[in-house]
């Protein structure tokens, strides 16, 4: 047996950073590529990775599987679009033995919804039981236009196909004051009526993208004070690993979540670092830091290196982020979204 393949009473020490919180969930970035352009997360005309730089399949399975056995039990794969990712299955399939073992309680994916059709019955029969799906808006010509020429209709179909073979769908939505901010209430309600939770988000200041992020800037404490004026929201514990808050919807029945990086951060109880599809290990979103655990593996390194590794990454993690939303303010990190993984 092989230090990976411990089942969770033989796991090691749990991953602690220096403020004492503890990881346990690794959200991978399979590839920065992506059929979509959406206008807050990717320059229109973006230079992608060469493919030398990029982890191979088992790479990204060796050193997430590192990950599990030192008490990760959420795992994500995002990109970038993770479907476009060729072969991406196997590196599913592989990862499914960890749910099978126990080792691993929840594998899931983050994905735009174009391929879902697709895949979307070979993820549930991988063990998948739960997808995030981006949808800013039901409306197909804003959606053409946020996304630079995406079809919803296509991201509606992978809808019907996931919940068809029973994924549990979450919608995930950036709130944006003059797209469709509007139409926010409309997009739960209909969410809620398909039994798809949703989640909104702040949008964040990372990378450089030709347009001003200032003027979209919408605060979901504003957003929540609007739902509250014709909606009950009450908040519960619910908690799926990651920084959103939830409330229940009274009058339609579903959840909301809100993830508030910049009214209000949610770094104290941190318990997520991310790994870009080049190996370099972000244990904080909004900070610069960085670990290379690709030149860690290509250079020989044994299961023990690559886990002394990754304590040394996760011991330095810093305490929060420094987002501000300032005009003409710089972005947090020049990486984009689709390189540091959603």
């Amino acid at each position: 047996m092989t230090p990976y393949d411990a089942t969770p009473s033989q796991a090691r020490s749990p991953l602690i950073d220096g403020f004492g919180r503890t990881v346990t969930y690794l959200r991978v970035s399979v590839t920065d590529r992506c059929d979509l352009r959406c206008v807050y997360c990717m320059a229109e005309h973006m230079s992608f990775l060469p493919k030398a730089e990029v982890l191979t399949l088992e790479e990204l399975d060796r050193i997430a599987s590192a990950f599990i056995a030192l008490g990760v039990n959420k795992l994500r794969l995002t990109g970038g679009e993770p479907l476009v990712r060729k072969g991406l299955m196997g590196l599913v399939e592989s990862l499914s033995r960890r749910l099978k073992s126990g080792a691993l309680n929840e594998l899931t994916l983050m994905t735009n919804g174009t391929r879902l059709a697709e895949f979307a019955a070979p993820l549930a029969a991988a063990g998948v039981r739960r997808v995030n799906v981006s949808l800013d808006t039901l409306k197909p010509e804003l959606f053409r236009t946020l996304t630079r020429g995406g079809d919803l209709a296509k991201v509606l179909a992978g809808l019907d196909a996931a919940q068809a073979v029973g994924l549990q769908v979450k919608l995930n939505a950036v709130a944006l004051k003059d797209d469709n901010a509007a139409e926010l209430p409309e997009l739960i309600r209909w969410a809620h009526a398909r039994s798809c939770d949703v989640t909104l988000i702040e949008t964040m200041p990372l990378g450089e993208i030709e347009a001003d992020r200032t003027d979209q800037y919408l605060s979901l404490a504003a957003v929540r004070r609007e739902l509250e004026s014709f909606w009950t929201l009450t908040d519960i514990p619910l908690t799926t690993g990651g920084p959103a808050r939830y409330v229940e919807v009274a009058e339609t029945g579903g959840r909301l979540g809100f993830i508030t990086p910049l009214s209000h951060n949610f770094c104290e109880a941190c318990n997520r670092v991310r790994l870009t599809c080049t190996g370099t290990l972000h244990t904080c979103l909004g900070q610069e830091d960085a670990s290379d655990l690709r030149a860690v593996i290509r250079s020989g390194a044994s299961d023990e290196d690559l886990i002394a590794a990754i304590r040394l990454a996760v011991d330095g993690k810093p305490k929060g982020h420094d987002f501000r939303i300032e005009r003409a303010a710089q972005p947090a990190v020049r990486r984009h979204m689709s390189t540091t993984g959603g």
